[in-house]
């Protein structure tokens, strides 16, 4: 009589079996302490995703040259006016990050912002329009040229090089036309815009204050993706790794925040800049019209067949980046004090496209962050005022502005072919 085999594995096989599953989760399991979190840096790196790598360098860089070349530049009244200068054309970068994210170009944004700047002038000094009559004006301006833009886009298929260029050339002939003879219109000195544009700083407790915010952000969303995580029985985010990130994060705005007050402070215009491109990237990464975004951007026809609405976006864009255009035009004219012909002419443009790029959004779009333009423009104010400092042409500030702008561009295209390499694109 044949004894019959057993099939059921025995306990020595079963243990056997869940250290090898045991093993078998270790090499799929991320590293996620902070060794692990540098190598995955590092591997991303490797692999064409720079992030914000060479902004950050760059900056270094700049910093340190002209630091020795004119111990001024770092002082803390010389970074307060950098910081002064940077909001103005920092806010209208960010609005082409938004159309740059599509894959487009708005060329027009230095005349809007010099027509939004006019129509403060002429309504508010020449025909006596209360303060915030006038914004409200220049704001629906900079909206209806954006939804033209996209109208022209979406209905015409014409191209958005074309058509804002087109209105450059109509924005800059309407700001000469309801400027007049005179050409300039003086702002008054006293006025709050004025101020806030000029003198008005934080408190050094307010500046404090704001400045332990994004660490506590960091830790809220951080804790509440773990526990998301954690709830479908996915690894994530050590508490150790999430504080040191955190940690530091803070650390290094309180001490920013502690070196400008040792001049005249935080100016509470950059910090609306700062505000605004923190809800920007919220809006970008945790919205659905911002992965929308990110979509059409990465290819639109296989957006619009996963059932967003293509054209919507582009208007979106369009008129987000016209509207931060005019509010850029505001608060240059609080800056100078006047609105004038000259507003929004010049390197306006050059300055405000070349931050977003420089900043790390790629000019082939569906990559990019609302931090883009904070970064970029910084970078190309300390350029400016680095010079500036040394007594130097304006011929060299573009000649290097130009040179930035192409090695951001190269990087780009260099990171971008190493993603497709690595099967990433």
């Amino acid at each position: 009589m044949t004894t019959p085999v057993s099939t059921k594995p025995s306990s020595d096989e079963n243990a056997t079996a869940e250290a090898a599953l045991d093993r078998s989760d270790e090499r799929v399991r991320p590293d996620e302490s902070i060794g692990g979190m540098v190598r995955s840096f590092f591997a991303r790196v490797r692999t064409g995703d720079l992030g914000m790598l060479p902004v950050a360098v760059g900056l270094i860089v700049i910093s340190t040259v002209f630091s020795i070349l004119n111990p001024v530049f770092l002082a803390p009244n010389n970074l307060v006016n950098l910081l002064f200068d940077s909001a103005t054309i920092g806010v209208i970068s960010l609005g082409i990050v938004c159309v740059l994210l599509l894959g487009e170009i708005d060329l027009s944004v230095g005349s809007m912002s010099g027509l939004a700047s006019a129509i403060i002038g002429v309504l508010w000094v020449n025909a006596g329009w209360p303060i915030a009559g006038g914004i409200a004006v220049a704001l629906a301006a900079g909206a209806a040229m954006g939804a033209l833009y996209a109208m022209l886009y979406n209905r015409l298929g014409m191209p958005s090089f074309v058509a804002t260029l087109a209105g450059l050339l109509a924005l800059l002939g309407l700001q000469l036309y309801i400027l007049g003879p005179t050409g300039s219109i003086n702002l008054p000195y006293a006025s709050p815009l004025v101020r806030f544009g000029q003198v008005m700083v934080m408190p050094g407790w307010t500046s404090h204050l704001l400045a332990l915010l994004p660490g506590v952000v960091m830790v809220v969303l951080g804790l509440r993706n773990r526990a998301r995580r954690h709830a479908v029985g996915l690894s994530s985010q050590p508490l150790g790794a999430l504080a040191f990130k955190a940690g530091l994060f803070t650390v290094v705005i309180q001490f920013a925040v502690y070196y400008l007050n040792l001049g005249r402070g935080v100016p509470w215009m950059f910090g609306l800049f700062v505000a605004l491109v923190v809800l920007l990237d919220y809006a970008l990464t945790r919205t659905r019209w911002g992965r929308s975004m990110f979509a059409v951007g990465g290819n639109r026809e296989a957006a619009r067949r996963s059932g967003i609405n293509v054209r919507r976006i582009y208007m979106s864009a369009f008129m987000l980046c016209s509207t931060l255009a005019a509010l850029g035009g505001i608060l240059a004219a609080s800056r100078l004090a006047s609105s004038s012909q000259q507003a929004g002419t010049g390197d306006v443009n050059l300055n405000a496209i070349a931050a977003a790029v420089i900043g790390g959004t790629s000019l082939f779009g569906g990559r990019g962050s609302a931090y883009s333009a904070l970064l970029g423009i910084i970078v190309i104010q300390a350029i400016s005022n680095g010079l500036t400092l040394l007594n130097l042409s304006s011929s060299l500030r573009y000649m290097i502005t130009g040179a930035v702008l192409a090695i951001a561009v190269i990087v780009d295209s260099l990171a971008r072919r190493s993603r497709v390499s690595h099967g990433r694109a």
